[in-house]
């Protein structure tokens, strides 16, 4: 799946961005607004897409004179097929949380961040998952290493992406917080927290368990 326009994984054309750009607007835009925000194709290659879309009714346009602004057309029988691959990311984000949310052992903190938080990135690129275990299981345990294969697996049968997974004990996350470890700003900007406490917060050991 395309992690930057999930939506380009069913409409590859041109059709694609410009759907996803009128799914997310809440007023009419002008055909250079759309190609601006589209960030592909050309000024005419979204004009064209736009009219074709005009002609089956999906999409509106209000004539004020000077200028044409296009709308999607809520009303339409397909309006809400689009509203849901324009928010494919949401989804696939929410179902992760559902999974992690029933696990047996559950991480103190689960997050995602990279490609997928940034909401960038493209075809080839790797959802990543960030997972704080609870101290008790800081050794090898089979079960939390089989949820954490399933989940892995989830990603690959949802999205097609592969899955990287960055682990670390409530004890060694408190580590990398006290030394301010650049690594940091690899899953804390941004992040989309999915289960858990915050991270911030999974950091700060218990009394017991910091003596």
């Amino acid at each position: 799946m395309d992690l930057k326009s999930p939506i380009s994984t069913v409409v590859p054309s041109l059709d694609g961005p410009v759907l996803l750009v009128l799914a997310r607007a809440e007023e009419g835009l002008s055909g250079r607004q759309i190609h601006k925000l589209a960030e592909s194709g050309s000024v005419a290659g979204v004009r064209l897409v736009l009219q074709r879309l005009a002609a089956t009714g999906l999409v509106h346009v209000d004539d004020l004179g000077n200028s044409l602004l296009y709308r999607l057309n809520r009303k339409h029988i397909l309006a809400p097929i689009v509203d849901q691959l324009a928010d494919l990311r949401s989804t696939l984000i929410s179902r992760l949380a559902d999974e992690i949310s029933n696990w047996r052992i559950p991480p103190v903190h689960a997050s995602v961040y990279g490609a997928i938080a940034r909401g960038d990135g493209d075809r080839d690129s790797d959802v990543d998952l960030l997972l704080i275990r609870p101290d008790r299981h800081e050794f090898v345990d089979v079960l939390w290493e089989e949820q954490v294969g399933r989940l892995m697996q989830t990603v690959v049968d949802l999205t097609g992406n592969p899955a990287h997974v960055f682990e670390l004990s409530r004890t060694e996350l408190s580590g990398h917080l006290d030394t301010e470890d650049p690594i940091l700003n690899d899953w804390i900007r941004p992040s989309i927290e999915l289960t858990g406490v915050p991270l911030m917060e999974a950091g700060r050991l218990p009394v017991s368990a910091a003596k």
